[in-house]
């Protein structure tokens, strides 16, 4: 994506790191100008992340010293360090970890809020701050999660079931026969003539239905109109077989740490 000098100021980065990929956005005045995916390893020194870093921005003619903050969702705790020094060595950025106490607008209602992973707040924040109502997010990720939002802006709480590529790896790493098979693959029917249909029916449909499933129960306990937002990398493909799914925002971190940094920032600067 091309960027244009007007756009080179006041350049943030928002991190989401993740347990598999680290999803890295380049933001300016709440809207993402790029983003990027890259590896999670959680052994990665600050000195080998930011040497990515400094290549994905180039490839938009942006060096590191131009980022004036850095805004960071990490469920890897060996991975926060590093991307604190990152901020400090590299970028000289203001740096802001979102942590369930962080003042980002999100009440959190859960008995143990220091459990919650920063990735689903920032989600609930995005989503409420879009839509103003009552939500519950999907997002499918290296584990598949369902976050409540009430109509008040709360973090409810939420489920955490398998992930979809977690669940599909491991049919053909815990199995003598069964083939890592391509998701990606449209399936005909539920009832499959051949292992790799039968297997990718198994499972994204499996997931369609546990979504459906799941989603109509949580809207019972809430006991309000709740709006249904998916995101993740299979989102997509989920969505097309589920009856309960409304919407899909493949950027919804991105857009929640974009909106963290303007209540964190505004509160920095009273």
């Amino acid at each position: 994506m091309s960027i244009g000098k007007r756009d080179k100021k006041n350049l943030i980065l928002g991190v989401d790191v993740g347990n598999t990929n680290t999803v890295i956005g380049l933001i300016r005045n709440k809207s993402i100008l790029a983003d990027w995916r890259i590896s999670t390893n959680p052994y990665s020194t600050s000195d080998e992340i930011a040497l990515k870093l400094k290549n994905l921005l180039e490839l938009n003619n942006i060096s590191l010293s131009q980022i004036k903050a850095l805004v960071l969702s990490c469920v890897v705790p060996p991975l926060l360090f590093s991307w604190e020094q990152i901020a400090q060595k590299y970028l000289s950025a203001t740096f802001f970890n979102i942590t369930p106490k962080s003042p980002i607008g999100i009440k959190v209602v859960y008995k143990r809020p220091f459990e919650v992973g920063s990735d689903r707040l920032v989600n609930t924040l995005a989503v409420f701050e879009l839509y103003k109502r009552s939500a519950i997010v999907v997002d499918y990720g290296t584990a598949t999660t369902f976050d409540c939002i009430s109509s008040k802006g709360e973090y409810l709480g939420g489920v955490i079931a398998p992930g979809i590529l977690s669940s599909s790896n491991a049919l053909y790493e815990k199995t003598a026969k069964l083939p890592r098979v391509d998701l990606s693959v449209p399936i005909k029917n539920a009832l499959s003539q051949d292992t790799p249909s039968a297997i990718r029916a198994g499972v994204i449909l499996g997931f369609a239905y546990l979504t459906d499933g799941m989603v109509k129960r949580l809207k019972q306990e809430m006991g309000e109109e709740t709006l249904v937002i998916a995101t993740g990398g299979l989102a997509q493909k989920v969505a097309s077989y589920s009856n309960e799914i409304e919407e899909i925002v493949p950027d919804l971190t991105l857009k929640g740490l974009a909106l963290a940094y303007e209540k964190l920032k505004s509160i920095l600067t009273l």
